[in-house]
């Protein structure tokens, strides 16, 4: 049979890396330097330009504390050029960021990236967490070495119960044990809120009268949001603001330039291999369009989706092959949105809404289309489904405001930016258009030998072990049977 050669050649890639960790609870601390920021702070010691990506959730998107680093920065170092490049999409996690960060981030050429994920991370298993959080440590130190990561774990009601004990939350301790690992240094401002919540200096959210209407806090008493317990308001924001301060002060002297070094994997899944990779024309039914930059949609998305395709009508389809573990849709979901029905590899599920209870407007959403799959190049297609979903969960919320109009809940659109690949190389997914499945299949068998070689030679990383030439050696047995069949 042609694809156990493939299956065989490919099964290596889970023998180089060591087995998953165990999970721990990690005591929390305001801050950690381990390896420290000494690239960034060599940058701006030196008057350069300095290039600040804030990577994360809707409290980094937020007009708070990144805008409020970002003066910090330009204030402290008057004599350097420091800008941001703004990655925060709310409501999205590490899961999505380590298929967007080439996009959204790298090829802007960033010299320090904050990641802010904990918080949207928080119903995440660990595992999960690793194999995201690591897919981005990889993806920006195979690029370049010299860029500087740090971690940022914020706050939301509820994370005072781990705090007060000593411990970070789950996914804020998950995101620790990688940071130890590749020795990336972290700030806990969530740690400095409870210890605010503690003494009596902070109120989550205000407290409420007889009629329910919110009571001003006490002199002396800050509020930390306004009612939802996860975003900041301005003033808290300004606490996020002096404890990153202090930290990255904390850092300096004890930070040192020079290149980061791309150690073992932490888990031997991780998401290094996770791509954003653009539609093309060639995967699209007749009835699509590209927006035009003037679009309402190209406005308000553009800067995180330069492409979207739409299409209205049932019976409109994508089609592509490609060799990965799992693929999704990078969308728009909202008040129009239609639902699909999606085929991979002759299986056939569905409906899929790309509507759900929040869309009583436009949002950036994904979609999976299939996850965990075996070795090979598969095919997929996702058609519009001439019904559409049941919009009555978000429309109830709209019918008694004024000038409420239903047709602004008809519809049965899909409007996709890329696709998400998991695994192989995503320029297959063009390629397997034109290329036999054969040749792609092989091309993905020796991946694995490029990848050690190039971390070995280029990266200056660790000789490869034993089990590491004994895996590979099981690879090209694999590709030899795959030749040979």
């Amino acid at each position: 049979m042609k694809s156990s050669g493939f299956v065989f050649a490919s099964w290596l890639a889970a023998s180089v890396a060591s087995a998953a960790p165990v999970y721990q609870p990690v005591p929390a601390a305001p801050a950690c330097p381990r390896d420290g920021l000494g690239n960034v702070f060599a940058k701006l010691d030196a008057g350069q330009e300095v290039k600040i990506a804030y990577f994360g959730g809707s409290i980094t998107a937020a007009a708070g504390w990144r805008p409020k680093t970002l003066q910090w920065f330009q204030q402290t170092w008057p004599n350097a050029k420091v800008s941001e490049i703004h990655a925060a999409i709310g409501g999205t996690g590490s899961d999505l960021g380590v298929y967007r960060l080439q996009q959204d981030v790298l090829r802007h050429k960033p010299d320090l990236i904050f990641v802010e994920f904990a918080v949207n991370d928080g119903g995440t298993l660990p595992e999960d967490i690793w194999r995201a959080m690591e897919g981005i440590v990889r993806q920006v130190w195979r690029q370049d070495p010299n860029i500087d990561i740090c971690y940022v774990y914020t706050y939301r009601d509820g994370y005072e119960k781990d705090l007060n004990q000593g411990n970070n939350p789950r996914a804020a301790s998950a995101d620790e044990m990688l940071a130890q690992h590749y020795g990336i240094p972290s700030i806990n401002v969530a740690l400095r809120v409870a210890e605010m919540l503690r003494d009596g200096t902070m109120l989550v959210r205000p407290a409420k009268d007889a009629d329910g209407k919110p009571l001003p806090p006490a002199p002396g008493v800050m509020l930390f949001s306004s009612g939802d317990g996860v975003h900041p308001n301005d003033e808290a924001h300004g606490v996020y603001r002096d404890v990153i301060a202090a930290a990255l002060q904390q850092f300096r002297p004890l930070s040192k330039p020079g290149p980061h070094q791309l150690k073992e994997p932490f888990i031997a899944d991780h998401w290094e291999a996770a791509r954003l990779v653009p539609l093309q024309p060639s995967m699209l039914s007749g009835g699509w369009s590209k927006l035009l930059a003037d679009h309402r949609f190209a406005k308000s998305f553009g800067r995180l989706m330069p492409e979207i395709w739409e299409a209205t009508q049932p019976g409109e389809s994508i089609t592509f092959r490609f060799s990965g573990k799992g693929v999704k849709l990078y969308d728009l979901v909202g008040p129009d949105g239609g639902q699909a029905m999606v085929t991979v590899d002759t299986k056939t599920r569905g409906p899929v809404p790309r509507f759900d209870s929040y869309c009583t407007y436009h949002r950036l959403q994904t979609m999976t289309v299939a996850a965990n799959l075996e070795p090979g190049v598969h095919e997929v297609r996702i058609e519009i489904d001439p019904k559409q979903p049941d919009r009555t969960p978000a429309a109830k919320q709209e019918k008694d405001y004024p000038n409420h109009d239903p047709k602004k809940y008809d519809g049965t659109a899909m409007r996709v930016g890329a696709l998400l690949l998991l695994g192989g190389n995503g320029t297959l997914v063009w390629a397997q258009q034109r290329v036999p499945s054969g040749v792609a299949a092989l091309l993905i068998a020796t991946v694995p030998f490029w990848i050690v070689l190039l971390d070995w030679l280029w990266q200056k990383g660790k000789r490869p072990g034993s089990r590491v030439v004994g895996g590979l050696s099981l690879g090209f047995a694999g590709i030899i049977l795959l030749l040979g069949q």
